[in-house]
Parts: C-alpha cells; structure tokens; sequence
C-alpha cells in the first residue's frame, strides 16, 4: 500500500528537481498511469507557486522599508533648488502616508510586470459556480418561471446563494455537476427548461476531481425518456469540435469551440483545456462533441486567458457513476455507442438536449 506521506515527500523532491534522472523517468511514467498521484503533482506545483509569489512580497516590504529608512532629508532637500523648505515640512509632516503609498505603488508595478512577463505563475484558476444575492440579482431576473408547489415557502422568494449547471446521467432523476456547485448546501434544488424545480439529494461525492452525482427526491418528478447522448470512454484530441449548454443566467446559453490542450490548468491530465468564452454559472455542464457523445464537465477557466476553459474528462463521470448501486441507475448513461444526436445539426441537437440539462440552485 502507497504511503501518502512518502508520496508528498516524493512529489516535493520531484518539483524542485532533487530527483535522479532515473529516479525522475520512473515517476514521471507513474504519473501517466496513476491519474490520482498526477492530480497530487498539479496540486502541490500550484502550492509552491503561491509561497513563492507570498515570499517574494514579503522580500520586497523588506527592501521598501530598508529604502524608506535610509532616505536622507536633508541631502534631498539641497538638491530641490531655492524653495526646498515646504516639500522638507511636507515630507516631515507626511512621511509614513508617502511610505505606504510608495509600497503599494511600487507593489502595483511589480504586480503588472509579474502577470505580463511570468503569466503561467500569475494566472488563476476560477471555478465557474455563480454566487447569486438579492442584492446583485432579483428572483424575477434569475428565474424566468417556477412551479411553487414544488418549494418550501422559505424558498419561494429565495433565488439562492449559488448556481450551476447539472445533466442527467439516467432516465430515473440521476444528475452530474461539479462538486463546487453544491459543497456545504443546506438543500440543492435543480430547475428544468420549462422552469419547474425539483428538490434533489446530493448521493455522491469526489472531491479528488470536483464531481458530485445528485439524486432527483421529488413526488413530481417523471422519468425521462431515453438519453440522447453516450459518454465517451477514450480521450477526445486536440482540434476536436465541442461545445456546452448551461446556465450562466436565465437562459441555458450554448458554448462551442474546440479542445485547444489534451490537460488542464498547470498540466492537469484530468481536464482538457477547451476553447470556448465561458461565465459564472456553466460549472457543471455538459461538453460534448459534435457526434453528441460527452467528453467532460465544465469546471472553470484561466482569469488571464479570454476563451481558457477547463473541463474534467468524461472518463471520471464514469468513475463517479460506479460508485453508485448499479441497479438504482435503472437505464443509465450508454458508453460508446452510437449518440441519437450523431449526424444532427446543431439546433436540432439543442433541442434534444436541453430536456436533459438543468440549472441548479443551491441554498445556504
């Protein structure tokens, strides 16, 4: 059995090239075949990236305050011409405001320079979860209809704290999202695309790759007919056409663009990279191919790059998806085979998808 402890000591060994060259090559094959152990590497390089930009601006308060204790009144003042002796009372009287307003001036440039010139340290992963409160966003401007039978009353004027986007992975109420998107709810709701909301029970949980599986538990909830997508077991490549359909607002809104990296953020093997404009509120949606097989779920995207979006391979919905009783999934979600959305064009895939895809709501 694999010692984590070992394992860490092991990664950080890794990241700051204290490895032999075998002892390198050994684990970098470990890492193509563990996806757990390359998961650990991404996560401890973003670690040390972020101790390294938080040392680096305690190194420079540092030399700011040894600077501002060095500087020298009177020399400055001789050399300020004929009438130095209202900027000599103004720096007296003013000097610990300059000093600060000089730190964060000088800090604001090297922050500049830090995101244009080392933009790979710089750049920040977002989950795409949509915080929601009454003061930014009205119920009326969330929610375009809503079957109130179907809420408590504490809910009804309530649009909720967070959103996303969840889709169906069984005819019988099974749904897929991110775990961001409903980590520490005291309920989730989802919404369909005629506007009426079912209450659902959070039945799983992955934290290692942000997937939770969500149950509908609702009286008025009917079967679905059959799915219309399957989810894609082998990996989807670079170039490939893919798009999404979530909720970012009212509205399910359609995304498409193309896988533009086979890894994620800082070469994270569990995501692609996709090229497509995202926004609060698509975490947790479908991404699929044109022949409508799933490939992944939308997880977030690159603050610093237009169109960077991320989204977690559609072979950890299947892990997922094991961890549930097999014979309560009834119908569940087919794996390669033929899409009922193959050879359809895009608005006609739209349309069959979209009974299948759900806004979630999630109330603290």
């Amino acid at each position: 059995m694999r010692n984590d402890l070992d394992l860490d000591a092991i990664i950080e060994d890794y990241l700051l090239g204290k490895l032999n060259s075998q002892e390198t090559e050994a684990f970098e094959q470990l890492r193509l075949n563990d996806a757990t152990v390359d998961h650990k590497v991404v996560s401890h390089k973003v670690f040390l990236h972020t101790m390294e930009e938080y040392a680096q601006q305690l190194r420079l308060k540092e030399q700011l305050d040894i600077f501002h204790s060095e500087i020298d009144v009177e020399t400055l003042s001789s050399q300020l011409g004929p009438h130095p002796s209202r900027i000599v009372q103004l720096w007296r009287r003013h000097k610990s405001a300059i000093a600060v307003a000089a730190s964060f001036i000088a800090l604001s440039f090297v922050s500049i320079y830090s995101i244009q010139h080392n933009s790979q340290q710089a750049d920040k992963f977002v989950q795409l979860s949509k915080n929601v409160t009454n003061a930014v966003k009205t119920q009326n401007n969330l929610i375009r209809k809503i079957s109130s039978d179907n809420l408590p009353t504490n809910k009804q004027s309530n649009p909720g704290n967070f959103g996303g986007t969840g889709f169906a992975v069984s005819t019988n109420g099974y749904i897929a999202t991110n775990l961001h998107v409903i980590k520490d709810a005291d309920s989730v709701y989802i919404q369909n695309s005629e506007g009426e909301s079912f209450k659902v029970k959070v039945v799983h949980r992955d934290s290692e790759y942000d997937i939770a599986i969500l149950k509908i538990d609702d009286k008025h909830f009917k079967n679905l007919a059959a799915l219309p997508y399957t989810i894609k077991k082998n990996s989807t490549g670079v170039g490939e056409n893919v798009y999404t359909w979530g909720y970012p607002k009212d509205d399910a809104v359609l995304g498409e663009g193309y896988v533009s990296s086979k890894s994620g953020f800082i070469g994270d093997t569990t995501q692609y990279q996709v090229a497509i404009p995202l926004n609060p509120g698509n975490s947790g949606g479908p991404l699929l191919d044109n022949n409508g097989n799933l490939v992944g779920i939308i997880s977030g995207k690159e603050t610093s790059a237009e169109g960077a979006s991320f989204a977690i391979k559609s072979k950890y919905i299947l892990e997922a998806m094991r961890a549930i009783p097999q014979d309560s999934l009834g119908r569940k979600l087919t794996v390669d085979k033929k899409s009922i959305l193959s050879g359809m064009k895009r608005a006609k895939q739209i349309q069959k998808l979209q009974d299948y895809v759900f806004m979630i709501k999630v109330y603290n």
